[in-house]
């Protein structure tokens, strides 16, 4: 009997929350816009946070319910997916500017000395954390993948040779590769630019020849070939302007120059070193 009393007494308690917590959902819920929905049904849905938001669904609400939110932050939606944000938010559609990730590192298994054996994790990241990786230069690329395995477009793919090359078919220039790394090798470039340096090391000259046969040397002959200023040469590094090298330069007489060809046209989809074929 007192089984049975306790029974009703649990269903009634069950009863009674049931219906308290039903009645408060509804008198306090908060209405959703609805254009939230609409407007992540627009993006793409990687989640890759170049937006500076994380994910899709907090972009959209901080799009649709922040007015100081601009519609273009989606980077790798382009001006497409930006007009349509736009278009449900009632904002200006911005122009958004193109990017691609670009790999400052021409340091293949043939051309950069390997000073030890890693036989640790497969990852670009755990391989740095030990004596800094297996690589003499100390800049270089690893080439355990770590910024492949993290592309959510599949825009990069991990060759032979130790180096990752960057579909730009593909590429939307979110920025996830680059955050990953752990050498900071990966940047985002205006696909158009006409030359780039393939190469992230700052040590002298003889330290660079001694670990790996592509790097910059910081010679400078580059800088004074260049008619145009838009070359410099800072902490041993070839750095370009290219702002002024697309504005100005149409024949980059600088590439000729190189001794190591560190600084390379700028040519997508490819390992560094393949465009004199």
């Amino acid at each position: 009997m007192e089984a049975i009393y306790a029974i009703f007494v649990m269903l009634g308690l069950g009863l009674f929350f049931g219906f308290f917590i039903s009645f408060a959902n509804k008198k306090w819920s908060v209405e959703i816009d609805p254009r939230i929905h609409e407007v992540e049904d627009a993006l793409p849905k990687g989640q890759c946070g170049a937006c500076g938001y994380p994910g899709c669904l907090a972009y959209a609400e901080a799009v649709v319910t922040n007015p100081d939110v601009p519609a273009n932050l989606c980077v790798p939606g382009k001006a497409a997916v930006a007009a349509k944000v736009a278009e449900i938010t009632g904002k200006k559609a911005e122009s958004v500017a193109a990017k691609i990730a670009f790999v400052r590192c021409a340091g293949t298994y043939e051309k950069a000395v390997r000073t030890a054996v890693y036989k640790g994790i497969s990852d670009c990241v755990s391989a740095n954390m030990i004596a800094g990786g297996n690589k003499g230069c100390t800049y270089g690329c690893l080439g355990y993948g770590t910024c492949v395995k993290v592309c959510m477009f599949d825009a990069l793919k991990m060759t032979d040779e130790g180096i990752p090359v960057v579909n730009p078919d593909k590429c939307t220039g979110c920025g996830k590769c680059a955050t990953v790394c752990p050498r900071n090798i990966i940047t985002l470039v205006d696909p158009e630019i006409m030359v780039k340096v393939n190469c992230n090391s700052r040590d002298k000259g003889p330290i660079v020849r001694k670990n790996c046969k592509a790097g910059c040397i910081g010679c400078g002959l580059c800088a004074k070939e260049c008619p145009y200023g838009a070359i410099k040469v800072e902490n041993f590094l070839a750095v370009v302007d290219s702002s002024i090298c697309m504005e100005k330069c149409s024949d980059p007489v600088c590439l000729a120059k190189c001794p190591t060809k560190a600084i390379r046209p700028a040519i997508w989809g490819i390992l560094p070193g393949t465009e004199v074929l």
